[in-house]
């Protein structure tokens, strides 16, 4: 089971992380993705959420994505989080477009 939120910054995030907490999600069972990678850093730090790592995407996936572009790694992990192609494409256009994207998934 997975749910998606797309908002505009970490004040909206830390919201809807804390409504996936109400309903049910551990903290380790939620992520968050930005397409700069030092902003995804920085609010999952200050949000204390997981990040995808190697448990999500598995080890050849984790190495691949060192030599993939950005977004070619968020559609990755996004996909490593249990979305379709399509979806993934979908929310790595949002993140192109400066929003961040929270992710409560349970088959993680």
């Amino acid at each position: 089971m997975k749910h998606v939120k797309v908002v505009e910054n970490g004040v909206q995030a830390r919201k809807e992380i804390e409504q996936f907490i109400m309903d049910g999600y551990k903290k380790d069972e939620i992520y968050l993705l930005a397409h700069d990678q030092h902003r995804s850093e920085d609010l999952t730090d200050q949000l204390d959420i997981s990040n995808v790592g190697v448990a999500e995407e598995g080890v050849l996936d984790s190495l691949a994505n060192v030599f993939r572009t950005r977004g070619d790694e968020l559609r990755s992990k996004l996909e490593s989080l249990g979305l379709s192609t399509n979806e993934a494409e979908h929310f790595e256009e949002e993140l192109d477009h400066g929003k961040v994207v929270v992710v409560a998934s349970k088959t993680a």
